[in-house]
């Protein structure tokens, strides 16, 4: 009995410390983990794991750094025996590589960047494994693609691109100085020629003529009721002509004619054509004038003078003279071009053919003009009347020679005084009168109600009435003439700042009609001060009379709603009521300050006023 007790109790220690081994045994002991035995760079060199990371679980080294040179590793794990691995590694691979008994691991050219290597393991005898991180890599990627490197790059990169940007940009914009410089010089050359073309056209042609040849290929032709015709022709040319050298004679010609075309331009006058010796000339063409007849004897009276001059020099030296006969005659003629290649511009007409009776029918050194237009200048000549005198196909007619002008109105050499030059500019009033209404009537806009030519009449008319009243001197009544005249244009062209369109066009026009500085100055002086309600002179007095006539005028009430109607399409009007209270309040403050006007005022002030509330009810 007591060997079996024994016996059991030896079995039972041996059991216990079985049990107690297999108790105390773990998977360490029995299942090895893997982990990184070497790292194999490039086939060369080689990274080997230390014993104090093997002895870590799973024997994890991490961030190794490779260069990109670097990139072909080989990863060698242990235990090898009796294991199956499986590698992945993340960021490289796309899935986990077979199971295999090979305990390493080769990867080649990889690319810059950071991976992780797994791998996956079982051990066959008990089927046991797992999953660890054995490695964390990083590929240094090359310098040139390096964050720094291509910051430097685009950095570079942008200098090159701005400096190929400024250098292009540089060449264009010589390239296009060069070629601006180019066609300003070929512009330039284009409009020298083209001013030279014009130039040589307008010595052929009258301007408006030329412009009309150049704008439609043609020009159609005019008829003009009052232009004066001058006819001369040298006494006894032939005869000259046959004893005298051929080129002396022709020097000779061209130097009377050259003298007589300045004096023609000067007092603008229209050159029309010269046949041999004959020079014809005629005024109020192409721009129609009311002083043709005066200027044309001007001219004449001229080159009376000149030929006069050079007949005394050849006398003292003992030469040969010549000497003219001018003839002329004012009435109807008909202008226009003829020819297609060689352009000539002519005029046509009984005009015509009586001025050229009237040279044929005159005397050496003597103007002869005929009854009609002695009518049109006997105020400013004295005239020889010579009679009735026969006229081929013509039979008789009234003839008179000019011997000068009178003497009242000439000054000590001979020549128009001041008293001449104010009574031809009384004459060119009417003239610039019919071109502002002719203005009017064909530029303004049609929404000009109020500010338009009848208005323009209206004011002229009450100037020339007032003037007279008030008994203004010429010289004053010719300035403040013009400045009715002028004084609304400026809202043809500029509604918003009319006075300085008006002074614009008063510099422009007046010098035209042969205005001197002095005029313009003065009517421009009269405009500024009536719009600015500015009275220093009787003129002012008359000329404010005059603009604001129609406030004591019968038809007020119909003149202030065209020009509420104006103001209103021109974006100058608020609202009715505050227009009628503008309207009375300038009826209750306007005062005319002549005499005259305050006499012809047709309408109280009272009544008028009456009459604005009643629009407004």
């Amino acid at each position: 009995m007591s060997y079996f007790v024994r016996l059991s109790f030896l079995l039972g220690i041996l059991l216990s410390s079985e049990f107690l081994n297999a108790a105390i045994q773990t998977p360490y002991d029995t299942e090895p983990t893997p982990s990184i035995k070497r790292i194999v760079i490039n086939g060369d060199s080689a990274i080997f794991i230390s014993d104090s990371a093997k002895s870590q679980p799973g024997g994890l080294r991490k961030n190794i750094t490779l260069s990109y040179r670097n990139n072909n590793i080989r990863i060698e794990v242990q235990p090898s025996d009796s294991i199956n691995y499986q590698f992945f590694l993340e960021g490289f691979d796309k899935k986990w590589s077979s199971w295999t008994f090979v305990n390493f691991k080769e990867y080649t050219n990889i690319p810059a960047g950071k991976y992780l290597l797994k791998i996956r393991y079982i051990n066959n005898p008990g089927n046991s494994g797992g999953e660890i991180s054995l490695l964390s890599l990083r590929v240094l990627p090359l310098w040139y693609f390096s964050t720094p490197a291509i910051l430097i790059c685009i950095i570079v990169f942008s200098l090159i691109i701005w400096a190929l940007y400024d250098i292009l940009n540089l060449r264009f914009a010589r390239n296009f100085y060069t070629l601006e410089q180019i066609i300003n010089k070929r512009t330039e050359d284009l409009i020298i020629e083209k001013e030279k073309t014009e130039a040589l056209l307008a010595n052929v042609l009258p301007k408006n003529t030329a412009n009309e040849i150049m704008e439609k290929g043609k020009a159609t032709k005019i008829k003009y009721n009052f232009v004066t015709v001058l006819f001369s022709d040298i006494q006894g040319f032939t005869k000259i002509a046959e004893e005298m050298n051929p080129e002396v004679l022709i020097d000779e010609l061209d130097k009377f004619f050259f003298y007589f075309d300045s004096v023609v331009e000067k007092f603008g006058i229209e050159k029309i054509k010269t046949i041999g010796d004959a020079y014809m000339c005629a005024g109020g063409i192409p721009e129609k004038n009311r002083t043709n007849p005066v200027e044309v004897i001007l001219a004449a009276l001229e080159m009376k003078a000149y030929m006069n001059k050079l007949k005394e020099t050849s006398e003292l030296e003992g030469m040969k003279y010549w000497d003219i006969r001018i003839g002329i005659h004012t009435g109807t003629v008909v202008a226009g071009v003829v020819g297609q290649k060689k352009l000539s511009y002519d005029i046509w007409g009984d005009t015509v053919n009586t001025a050229s009776r009237m040279e044929s029918s005159g005397e050496a050194g003597k103007i002869n003009i005929s009854g009609t237009t002695y009518e049109f200048v006997k105020e400013f000549f004295s005239c020889e009347f010579r009679g009735k005198m026969p006229v081929k196909y013509k039979g008789e007619l009234e003839m008179y020679f000019v011997n000068g002008i009178i003497p009242e109105l000439c000054d000590e050499n001979g020549g128009p005084n001041r008293k001449f030059v104010i009574k031809m500019q009384m004459i060119k009033l009417q003239d610039i009168e019919e071109m502002i209404i002719k203005m009017f009537d064909d530029e303004a806009s049609p929404n000009l109600y109020f500010h338009n030519s009848s208005m323009v009449k209206n004011i002229c008319n009450q100037v020339e009435l007032l003037s007279r009243a008030e008994n203004l001197p010429d010289e004053e009544f010719i300035n403040l003439k013009l400045a009715s005249v002028f004084l609304l244009t400026g809202y043809i062209s500029d509604y918003d700042k009319p006075m300085e369109a008006s002074l614009r066009l008063v510099e422009e026009i007046l010098p035209v009609y042969n205005f001197n500085q002095d005029n313009v100055d003065s009517t421009k002086n009269l405009i500024r001060n009536s719009f600015n309600d500015h009275w220093e002179s009787p003129a002012d007095n008359i000329l404010n009379d005059a603009r604001y006539d129609y406030l004591g005028r019968v038809d007020y009430m119909k003149l202030t709603e065209k020009l509420l109607r104006e103001r209103t399409e021109y974006g100058k009007h608020t609202d009715n009521k505050s227009w009628i209270e503008s309207q009375r309040k300038q009826i209750s403050d306007h005062q005319f300050i002549t005499p005259t006007a305050r006499l012809l005022r047709s309408v109280s002030e009272d009544d008028q006023i009456e009459g604005l509330h009643m629009l407004i009810q």
